[in-house]
């Protein structure tokens, strides 16, 4: 499923919100490292057998999170906030999100 990714290329839009795309400068075998940690993370997080097993993986996916870019700093130099996790049409965004076609939002919803 493609989701809608602003015309900057700071954001896509899953589930009415906005999240922060992978830093574009990031070096492919840096990111395609974090995407390892990043899924390894996750799985441990399903698989943990306890509250402090859970707590550990999460940290590593926050980890690999922020190597790509997409949590802690922003990777852009132009000032502009962090949105995610806010609605499109509550943002610098609206005017774009509300010129996408229907189809486009519904995939987005």
């Amino acid at each position: 499923m493609r989701y809608p990714v602003t015309p900057d290329g700071r954001y896509f839009v899953a589930k009415g919100r906005m999240w922060r795309r992978t830093d574009p400068a990031l070096p492919e075998d840096a990111r395609e490292a974090a995407v390892r940690d990043l899924m390894a993370a996750r799985r441990a997080v399903r698989d943990a057998d306890g509250p402090q097993a859970t707590r550990a993986a999460r940290a590593r996916v926050q980890d690999a999170k922020v190597r790509l870019g997409e949590r802690g700093p922003v990777w852009w130099d132009d000032g502009a906030p962090d949105v995610t996790r806010h609605a499109p049409w509550n943002t610098d965004y609206a005017a774009w999100w509300h010129g996408l076609p229907d189809a486009a939002r519904d995939a987005a919803s």
